[in-house]
Parts: C-alpha cells; sequence; structure tokens
C-alpha cells in the first residue's frame, strides 16, 4: 500500500469518526422542539451532549487539515468549487456552538427560545450540506484538466446529492434519538424511546435508498465495479435494520452500536465507490482528481503518517476517557461538572476554617 492510498483511507477514517461522534450531537439538536416540550427538558437534552460537543468537531478540523497537507489538489479544488456550501456550514456551525453559550446568558423564554431554534436549525443544515458536498465528489462536478473548479454552486446539487443530504439528516436524528435513550431518564427517555421507534423506519428507507444509489452512481459515473461496494451496502443495510429492531427490544446500547456501524459503512461505502478518484469531473472524465495527481509528496506524506501515528491515539484515548467520565445519565437535576471536578479530592465533611 502506498502512502497516498494510506492517506486516502485515513481521511476515510477521519470523517467516520466525525459522522458517528457529531451524528449524535445534530441528532439531539434536530430533536430539541420534538423532545423539549418544557424548558427542564430542554436543559436536559442540552446536557447530555454539554461535555462532548466540542471535542467531536475537532475531528471535522483535523480531517480538514489532512487533506490540505496530504492532498493540496483536492483540497484548493474542492474549497475553491465548494466555497458556498463550506461556507454556509461554518456559519450553521457557529450558530449551533454560539446556541450552547448564549442560551445560558438570560432567564427570558424568549431568549432560550431563539437560541434553541438556532440550535436545531444548525444541527439540521450542516449535515444536510455536508452530504450534498461528499455525495458530489462521486457524483461529479466541473473540473478542466487543470483540475481548477469550472462550475458554480447549483452544480452541487442532483438527485443523488440531495438524497444523501437527506440520508444523513435521518440518520443522526435516529443516531441521536437512541444516543438520548442512553442518556436521560424518565418520561423524557420513554419519549426519547418511541421517536426512535418512530424515525427508525425513515432511517431505513433513505438510507438503504443512498447506499443503493452510491453503488450505482459508482459504477455509471466512476468506472467502479460491484464488488467490495455491494458487500459494505448489505453490511449497512442489516446493521439499520438491527438498531430499529434492537431499539424496539429495549437493548438500547446494542441499538446505539447498530446506528454508529451504520454511519461507519456508510461512509466506507462512499469513499470506495470514490477510490481511486478523490473528485470526479463531470465535464471530462480524464480530468478527475485521483489520489496520485492530488496528493503531496512521499516526505510529506511520510510526516504526516508519523504525526498521525502518534497524535490519533492520545486524541482517540482521552476521548474514550471523556465519554467514561460522563457515562451516567442526566434528568435527575444535578449540574454537569468538568473532569477536572470529578477528579479531584472528594470532602468527607464539613471543612472547619478555623
Amino acid at each position: 500500500m502506498t502512502l497516498q492510498i494510506l492517506w486516502f483511507w485515513i481521511l476515510c477514517l477521519l470523517w467516520t469518526g466525525y459522522f458517528v461522534l457529531e451524528g449524535f450531537d445534530f441528532g439531539v439538536g434536530m430533536l430539541l422542539p420534538v423532545l423539549g416540550r418544557e424548558e427542564k427538558d430542554r436543559e436536559t437534552l442540552f446536557e447530555t451532549i454539554g461535555p462532548f460537543w466540542d471535542g467531536n468537531e475537532v475531528w471535522v478540523l483535523v480531517a480538514g487539515a489532512a487533506t490540505f497537507a496530504a492532498f493540496p489538489q483536492w483540497y484548493a479544488t474542492m474549497f475553491s468549487g465548494f466555497y458556498l456550501a463550506l461556507l454556509l456550514i461554518l456559519v450553521l456551525m457557529i450558530v449551533r456552538v454560539l446556541s450552547f453559550e448564549w442560551r445560558e446568558r438570560s432567564e427570558s423564554p424568549r431568549w432560550r427560545m431563539i437560541w434553541t431554534w438556532s440550535n436545531t436549525i444548525g444541527s439540521v443544515g450542516a449535515p444536510l450540506i455536508w452530504g450534498i458536498a461528499l455525495a458530489s465528489l462521486l457524483y461529479g462536478t466541473p473540473i478542466d484538466e487543470k483540475g481548477n473548479f469550472t462550475g458554480s454552486f447549483s452544480d452541487l446539487f442532483s438527485w443523488y446529492s440531495v438524497l444523501a443530504g437527506v440520508a444523513l439528516v435521518f440518520l443522526f436524528a435516529f443516531h441521536g434519538a437512541v444516543f438520548l435513550t442512553l442518556r436521560t431518564v424518565g418520561d423524557l427517555c420513554d419519549r426519547a424511546r418511541r421517536v426512535a421507534g418512530r424515525l427508525g423506519p425513515l432511517a431505513v428507507v433513505t438510507g438503504a435508498g443512498f447506499l443503493v444509489a452510491t453503488l450505482w452512481v459508482g459504477i455509471d459515473r466512476n468506472d467502479r465495479s460491484l464488488f467490495p461496494g455491494v458487500l459494505f451496502v448489505v453490511l449497512a443495510a442489516v446493521a439499520v435494520i438491527a438498531a430499529v429492531v434492537l431499539g424496539r427490544s429495549g437493548r438500547l446500547g446494542l441499538a446505539f452500536a447498530a446506528t454508529a456501524t451504520t454511519i461507519v459503512l456508510a461512509v466506507v461505502t462512499l469513499f470506495t465507490m470514490l477510490y481511486p478518484r478523490v473528485m470526479v469531473s463531470s465535464s471530462n472524465f480524464a480530468d478527475s482528481l485521483t489520489i496520485d495527481n492530488a496528493a503531496s509528496g512521499h516526505y510529506t506524506l511520510t510526516v504526516m503518517t508519523v504525526a498521525v501515528g502518534i497524535l490519533l491515539p492520545i486524541v482517540v484515548l482521552y476521548q474514550a476517557w471523556a465519554y467514561h467520565v460522563f457515562r451516567a445519565r442526566v434528568g435527575s437535576g444535578g449540574p454537569v461538572r468538568s473532569p477536572v471536578e470529578l477528579l479531584g479530592p472528594k470532602r468527607v465533611g464539613p471543612v472547619d476554617d478555623a
């Protein structure tokens, strides 16, 4: 395996980590108007993802930086051609970040509702545009022989890219609902379970449609063979159906693992059908960007491989520790504490200042 191929799949890994972890964050945001009937419910919903959302966003930052360093031509063409789409994502994510911080600045119900809806809009809009943008890499966009994007914003919209965006929204909403069944208690947990039951069939239909379409588009527009893409499609279909069945039978931990597996396999399917190209040219297939003509030099990739071999395990271990620290269900009224507070010395009794 060459370093170019290795880094193509490392990018697949980074996007997988982002969509699995940020996916349930987005899902919870989408469900705020549905499950947040009262202010205490909305506070609990924010509390479930409060310790995680900022750490989860690190994955997309690393994916963008890695693309810039490993495949500069891919980065240049994609960021110039998808500039407006990526700008919209950035705005939506900024609004979403502000909603976490500014919502608590006032007790006014109107103020809090504005930022609650801001979080929901960002949580729906960002994955929708992410799906459209990433699916366009496979469906094809106008690229000339010099690797320049020659189209417009409207070229990102096709039946396939829109289907990908919609499928991602429903998969994330389902993923988030199942996550809430593991993080909440009482009536809110019961309602999250019912919502997950309703979202499951929608996730199955849209997710299966996207997977089958990815297989067909890869064969038709990227000269790919049926195998091994069909294997990942079948496995992903089994995973999303299993998530629905397991959720309804009350095996919630396994259901969450199944929704995460579905998202993993969906990303792997897209990258499998895209390989060995990174952007398909719709104007002239010969002008498509490949992992060879878009990659950095051998020395750069070597240094990056050493760096990621050291840093990526540290990031994974830190996030695993954070999830372990905040593994308890919320909703009992206790505040979320930081890891520093949780690991600090515990007081056995009152302290005598004298």
